[in-house]
């Protein structure tokens, strides 16, 4: 931490800026990574030890503040104070949270804990508290050099996103192995809503959500966080072999995902009415002649049909079968003295004279 904060002071000489940083100094890059992922795993080893602790003061805190730093923070507030109304958490937590927080030591029996286990642990969470100082101190130190570690990366999320996602990643070469779906949650936090709908939250994205790309993008396209993801693999891929030092793979690959965007915001293009067809001109060539009415005739609808295909209303119907069952009859055999009449029409006489007068002999 000496080295960094000697670094800080000193900032970038002119024989520094070059496409690679010495090789020192790049060695003081890989052990802040390092150390960034060795912190992380410390301030977790804490946040379990006052949580432990704390449990017999404050059961429900662990299951409304996430965060282990918050979390450090409020016990370092409230301390052994059983009326928390006396304790000002503003600046720490939200209105909404101090409010659960104050209704939960109401209602939950808890008992204050002794000395011994009070002083042990104020002195977590001052180190819990300490130890993220300290990995804040690396996180600007790995955002001014950002731009000679990673300018792929820094060109396509920028400097402070790139710098928080290499250390949480653990170094640019563990980023660049990690696929684009966990690039995405890294930094994500778990929003506790308290019964309350979560129709309206939006999905966790974490670090990648204070781009500038995905704050100029519209509440309703903010799914783009996939694409962001995915141009940060390939520009953390880039720079871990030093491909591209100049950067300029990382401007192409933040160009594109603006046009995408900007392709996704386009309307739809408006549906054509469909026109008709063209008239045919060309006259249709009919069937017509002497052999056109002859076949009529022969197909005509007899009145035996028309009959049978007629009922009567309120009249029930004779059928092949008997009481209207099988095939039925309609209005034939209903004149009344059980006998069949059929009336043969003009044509189907005419059509039978000449059928006769072929056979004569």
């Amino acid at each position: 931490m000496q080295r960094v904060e000697d670094s800080l002071e000193r900032g970038i000489s002119g024989s520094d800026q070059g496409p690679i940083l010495e090789d020192k100094e790049h060695q003081l890059i890989v052990d802040c990574n390092t150390l960034s992922v060795d912190i992380d795993n410390e301030i977790t080893i804490i946040h379990n030890f006052i949580r432990d602790k704390y449990k017999l003061k404050h059961p429900l805190l662990e299951s409304r503040v996430h965060h282990p730093i918050d979390h450090a923070r409020v016990v370092q507030k409230i301390g052994n104070e059983m009326d928390l109304t006396l304790v000002d958490l503003k600046g720490i937590l939200p209105s909404a949270d101090i409010m659960w927080i104050t209704m939960a030591e109401a209602t939950t029996s808890g008992e204050p804990l002794s000395e011994e286990n009070l002083v042990k642990t104020i002195e977590a969470c001052n180190r819990a508290i300490s130890l993220d100082a300290t990995k804040n101190k690396i996180l600007d130190f790995l955002k001014s050099r950002m731009g000679y570690i990673a300018p792929n990366l820094a060109s396509v999320v920028g400097s402070a996103v790139a710098s928080k996602l290499i250390g949480t990643a653990g170094g640019l070469g563990a980023l660049a192995k990690m696929p684009a779906c966990n690039v995405m949650l890294l930094g994500a936090k778990k929003k506790n809503m308290s019964g309350f709908s979560t129709a309206a939250v939006q999905s966790r994205v974490g670090y990648l959500e204070e781009t500038e790309v995905f704050q100029s993008t519209p509440p309703s396209l903010r799914s783009t966080s996939r694409i962001i993801a995915a141009k940060s693999t390939l520009a953390a891929r880039i720079d871990s072999i030093r491909r591209d030092p100049a950067g300029k793979a990382g401007k192409n690959l933040l160009e594109e995902i603006a046009k995408k965007i900007e392709k996704l915001q386009q309307l739809p293009p408006a549906r054509r009415p469909k026109p008709l067809p063209t008239p045919d001109s060309v006259p249709k060539k009919k069937r017509g002649g002497r052999r056109l009415p002859r076949m009529k005739e022969i197909y005509a609808q007899t009145n035996i049909m028309k009959l049978a295909n007629r009922m009567q209303f309120g009249v029930p119907e004779e059928g092949s079968l008997g009481n209207g069952l099988g095939k039925g009859y309609g209005l034939l055999g209903q004149a009344g003295n059980g006998k069949l009449r059929v009336s043969v029409s003009a044509g189907q006489s005419k059509l039978s004279t000449k059928i006769a007068k072929r056979w004569e002999i």
